[in-house]
């Protein structure tokens, strides 16, 4: 072992009467602990609830829309649906109508937006049969009663309508008739043959579902569809897939992507997830701080030492390197044990809030406010390599200054009134 790690690996075991340099080393290594294990925690956070969030929203929602731009929608659907899949990458490509209505129910009524589907394709593009709570998607083939068509409403939107299965609502379209009193709105009596859950309230609270055939007749669309819902392979790769459809399929038709449709919140997430990162970095700094004063003081402790080693021949580059090595151990110890407790952390974030609203009595994440109900955690490898590469780095950089004032002691100035 060469003389300077000897020399700066010493130092931090202290004597007798430098039992403060020793505490002040001690809330050093915690202070930089505490600050990368809150920074995993977090970033572990941010990441899982916009890993949760992707989950919802792709499971209710489409990768990819292709659209016509025309006003009466898009004819020859079944057509446009074939070419669609043969283009790589798309896994399933199937119709959908989309709509804006009112539904009305013996206790309230609700603004929604309703969207018809093919229960036996919609599932090979979206996760809807796997979110029904009550009833089934064949539901609304085979409708509820005899005297109406089938409908399936949001776990939400039921609540607030005050239904549940096999009720009768009325489905209120202001695209109605034009008659010698004015515009008379169009209205259907539907019957409840299923209740989804998304998770997502904005989802549960808005959505309602009927089957295509029940859409194209209520919105007297004859046999046109508002346009195809596609599944790809790959949700990253859905821009270079949707650009390969625009130009197979040309003019008027156009697409859109679930980043597209959710461009604000994950643009949102992106920027709260950065400012996180920057406003818990000065909690290592603060820890970089007191590594300065730490070492400050173990400078004036010691210069009767570094007088000594300048004295027998130790350049200053050497006294230099004593001094980072100390700093660098302390920043080192302490981000190793703030990552192990982070990880422990994140990867049981779970049962640790579990814990907390146990004894509390009290949840943490509500669903009616909150678009998740519990709180998510997924651990990135490039977060935690950040994290640990920024907290050496600001340790070994708080080691500088005091490092080169140690390396600058005259040692004839040192010695002289010993």
């Amino acid at each position: 072992m060469r003389y300077e790690w000897f020399i700066g690996l010493r130092y931090l075991k202290a004597k007798r009467k430098q039992t403060f340099i020793s505490i002040i080393t001690i809330i050093s290594i915690v202070g930089v602990m505490v600050g990368v294990m809150t920074l995993i925690v977090v970033l572990a956070v941010m990441s899982g609830f916009e890993k949760t969030l992707k989950e919802k929203i792709l499971g209710t929602q489409a990768h990819l829309v292709l659209l016509k731009a025309s006003q009466e929608g898009m004819d020859h659907y079944e057509e446009v649906a074939k070419k669609v899949q043969e283009v790589k990458g798309v896994v399933y490509a199937a119709p959908f109508i989309f709509n804006q209505v009112m539904l009305s129910s013996e206790s309230n009524v609700s603004g929604v937006v309703i969207k018809g589907i093919d229960p036996d394709r919609v599932g090979k593009v979206t996760e809807l049969a796997h979110n029904m709570k009550a009833g089934r998607l064949q539901g609304l083939k085979e409708g509820g009663e005899s005297d109406s068509t089938g409908i399936i409403l949001g776990v939400e939107l039921a609540k607030h309508l005050g239904v549940s299965l096999n009720d009768a609502i009325q489905v209120i379209s202001p695209l109605g008739t034009m008659t010698p009193m004015g515009m008379m709105p169009k209205m259907k009596r539907f019957r409840v043959v299923g209740i989804f859950y998304s998770g997502m309230y904005e989802y549960d609270n808005t959505m309602a579902y009927v089957s295509l055939e029940s859409a194209q007749k209520f919105f007297s669309m004859g046999a046109r569809v508002t346009g195809i819902e596609i599944k790809t392979n790959d949700i990253y790769k859905v821009k270079e897939i949707g650009k390969e459809i625009r130009q197979r399929m040309g003019f008027p038709f156009w697409t859109k992507d679930w980043m597209e449709m959710n461009r604000n919140l994950f643009s949102a997430l992106k920027l709260e997830k950065i400012a996180m990162f920057i406003i818990l970095v000065l909690i290592v700094l603060v820890a970089a701080f007191n590594i300065i004063s730490t070492l400050i003081m173990v400078v004036m402790e010691k210069h009767k030492d570094i007088a000594i080693l300048k004295s027998m021949g130790a350049p200053s580059k050497a006294i230099l390197k004593i001094f980072v090595i100390e700093g660098g151990v302390i920043g080192v110890v302490g981000t190793v044990f703030g990552t192990i407790l982070g990880l422990g952390a994140a990867f049981n974030l779970e049962k640790i809030t579990g814990f907390v609203e146990n004894l509390f009595g009290f949840k943490v994440l509500a669903s009616d406010v909150y678009y998740i109900d519990k709180l998510p955690s997924q651990v990135n490898p490039i977060d935690i390599a950040l994290i640990v590469m920024t907290a050496i780095l600001i340790s070994l950089l708080a080691t500088l200054y005091p490092s080169w004032r140690a390396s600058k002691l005259d040692p004839a100035e040192a010695l002289r009134y010993e």
